[in-house]
């Protein structure tokens, strides 16, 4: 991963650039956003600037053995810790090295296939949605003796963990003495979209990088520049997206024109009080994959974000296209006041937060129709 890769977020580009050119670089580095932002993909881009055998004044070259290497994240002294099932104590130790072995593929194979998927993602990668992720304290015991040997090839030794807010508090209090007084040239980079579920104390050891939403252009411009999909698509996708360039991704999966399709004939229904048909849909969004149902909560967010706008006579903040703001603008007129639509803002985040941790997707979306009805016979 270099930082062209990335795209946009100049600003912390540089930040982190001037950071290694000037020595200014912490041992222990904490990159937080939120879900879909680059904080893994600048951790993994500062790691092989690093590592970089002929770095340019702005990235790694890309072309020698040690950026290859990370390319496939395979170079010896990048090391990884990332949650993982736990064990039963009583398990077989070299089954228990031949998981973890698995499980370090496995996760390699994510960021590569997904660099801006969420843990959820990575659950629902591996299949392991019915089963409980921590990085355990025998996981910490690990990185400690892995940073406690000598370099592979004399340069830096990086450790990243990833999702630290699932470490075990028992893994977390034994990190804290060699975050604070490292091995020399080795690097923590901790990266997470819940930096507010870290321990006081961890936080207090780590430089933190800020890494903010990707804007709709810089979502635009990737999606256009990669040959994705034209640029009337991805604008919309990139309204659809909010700043997350993996939900982005994802959505080039569907047609998004199609999603958002669906959500106005969903308000229409409701605003129809037309139960058959709901329960009728609330069928086929059951039969849906797990991602196709989040994608179409986050259509509802952005929807109703916008209704929301046009309520308070803020259209210069919308960002519907042409052909979707006749329907916003009726829709705010007649059916969703301004404290309708925050209620159903409310609703929808809650909607997709109990299917990111698999709720029913049936009931789900059933209680969301609900729930639009009971406030449309209150109002």
């Amino acid at each position: 991963m270099q930082f062209a890769d990335i795209p946009g977020l100049p600003e912390t580009k540089e930040k982190l650039i001037n950071a290694v050119k000037f020595n200014h670089l912490a041992h222990a580095l904490l990159f937080h956003g939120p879900e879909g932002s680059a904080n893994l993909t600048l951790a993994l881009a500062l790691a092989t600037y690093l590592f970089c055998e002929n770095p340019g004044e702005s990235d790694s070259c890309g072309t020698c053995s040690s950026c290859q290497r990370m390319k496939k994240l395979i170079l010896p002294d990048m090391n990884f810790a990332f949650p993982e099932v736990g064990k039963d104590k009583d398990e077989d130790k070299k089954d228990d090295e031949e998981d973890k072995t698995d499980n370090l593929s496995r996760w390699r194979e994510f960021v590569q296939y997904q660099p801006y998927g969420s843990i959820h993602d990575f659950i629902y990668f591996l299949g392991f949605e019915k089963k409980q992720l921590n990085i355990s304290r025998a996981a910490g015991r690990r990185i400690i003796q892995t940073l406690s040997l000598m370099s592979f090839e004399g340069g830096y030794k990086i450790m990243l963990i990833w999702a630290p807010e699932y470490m075990h508090p028992s893994a977390a209090n034994a990190l804290l003495k060699i975050l604070e007084e490292p091995p020399a040239k080795t690097i923590f980079i901790l990266v997470t979209a819940q930096a507010d579920q870290l321990l006081t104390t961890i936080l207090s050891r780590t430089q933190k990088i800020l890494v903010r939403a990707f804007t709709d252009e810089e979502i635009k411009s990737h999606l256009v520049d990669q040959g994705l999909c034209d640029p009337k698509s991805a604008e919309q996708v990139a309204m659809l997206a909010d700043g997350n360039l993996g939900e982005a991704l994802r959505l080039l999966d569907n047609t998004e024109d199609h999603t958002i399709r669906e959500i106005r004939d969903w308000f229409r229904l409701c605003a129809s009080k037309n139960i058959k048909e709901i329960f009728t849909l609330s069928d086929h969004f059951h039969k849906r994959d797990k991602e196709a149902q989040k994608s179409m909560m986050l259509a509802g967010l952005n929807v109703t974000r916008e209704i929301m706008l046009k309520n308070l006579d803020m259209d210069q903040l919308l960002r519907t296209t042409e052909e979707d703001l006749d329907f916003i603008s009726k829709i705010s007129k007649k059916v969703l006041t301004e404290a309708h639509a925050e209620q159903m803002y409310e609703a929808f985040n809650k909607a997709h937060y109990h299917l990111e941790r698999n709720g029913n997707a049936k009931m789900i979306f059933t209680d969301l129709s609900m729930d639009f009805l009971l406030m449309m016979a209150k109002s």
